[in-house]
């Protein structure tokens, strides 16, 4: 049986990580390149970097964030947010990223994904697909979660499997800064349509948040801000809970 991960995630705007509620109502952090180094050394089993900002401006910072991390963490770190073209995908990689991630660029073009996959490998290229429920269905979110694309986000994430992604970061639009736990349904719909890895995110209020979509759905893997970073819970406390509630855990 594979370990399920718990993976902090650090949204970084102009060189800051922020937070907010339903991708908005921003609120400054701290500093990522610390913060990162905190979890890994605290337990972390991967962290992710989402560049939320993405101008020229920001994206240059965050080559310097990429750079600074790899010299200072001992696990995997994925890096997303404005990441349209094979060259950024290549400078991000090149910079110390163990995986890159894509959202909307990948929406729009979903060829990058292809594309990526055959220069980098499967296992560098993390598809992001922020969705939102639209009556009966899920619907692809784009332009941090302000865009309704009208795809069916369970059909995209089959498309974006069977052209080579590695992994998805599922995040759910509804839920994200809630704090009363995971979409769990939208969450199973996506891990039993793809056979890859799903990364479940948005919603943690709790460690048994963590546990309970462990227990509810195969998910690999489960990602939390808020919790983490304003102390509320530690990486500890949630894989104290999960192995107690039976979750086969990555020993911290």
């Amino acid at each position: 049986m594979i370990a399920k991960r718990i993976i902090p995630c650090l949204d970084v705007k102009e060189g800051r990580v922020v937070k907010g509620t339903n991708f908005v109502s921003l609120r400054e952090l701290g500093y990522p390149v610390e913060m990162a180094k905190s979890y890994s050394k605290s337990g972390a089993d991967e962290i992710v970097f989402l560049d939320i900002s993405a101008t020229n401006e920001g994206r240059e910072t965050m080559m310097d964030i990429v750079e600074q991390t790899a010299k200072e963490v001992r696990v995997p770190f994925t890096v997303g947010g404005g990441v349209r073209t094979i060259d950024d995908m290549t400078r991000l990689l090149q910079a110390g990223a163990d995986k890159v991630g894509v959202n909307s660029a990948a929406v729009t073009n979903p060829e990058l994904i292809t594309q990526g996959a055959t220069r980098f490998g499967s296992q560098c290229i993390v598809v992001a697909i922020d969705a939102k429920k639209v009556g009966d269905k899920w619907h692809v979110m784009t332009h941090g979660g302000s865009k309704d694309t009208g795809i069916d986000a369970i059909k995209w994430a089959k498309e974006a499997e069977n052209r080579g992604a590695g992994e998805i970061l599922l995040t759910s639009v509804d839920t994200d800064g809630v704090k009363e736990g995971f979409d769990t349904p939208l969450t199973k719909a996506v891990v039993d349509t793809v056979r890859i890895p799903v990364i479940a995110s948005g919603g943690v209020g709790a460690p048994e948040h963590f546990a309970d979509v462990f227990s509810e759905t195969n998910v690999s893997a489960g990602l939390a801000a808020s919790i983490f970073h304003e102390n509320t819970f530690t990486i500890k406390d949630v894989k104290t809970v999960c192995k107690n509630k039976g979750v086969h855990i990555r020993e911290t």
